[in-house]
């Protein structure tokens, strides 16, 4: 399963949970806040500073 900008980051996390460590290494801190449940990988990675682009590079390397 492919992880998109459009997936909440729980559904990254139900899918596989390897991808912690990558959102923790990119300074996503509070997986499991209640924001996350609802917040997308894209929207996340804006909150953060980071390139929604290569976060999802990053996930879907970390679940290869």
């Amino acid at each position: 399963m492919a992880i998109t900008k459009d997936m909440t980051i729980a559904e990254v996390l139900q899918a596989n949970p390897n991808t912690a460590k990558v959102l923790f290494e990119m300074g996503m801190q509070c997986l499991g806040c209640p924001t996350a449940a609802g917040e997308s990988v894209a929207e996340a990675a804006r909150a953060h500073g980071v390139d929604p682009d290569e976060l999802v590079k990053k996930l879907n390397a970390a679940t290869a």
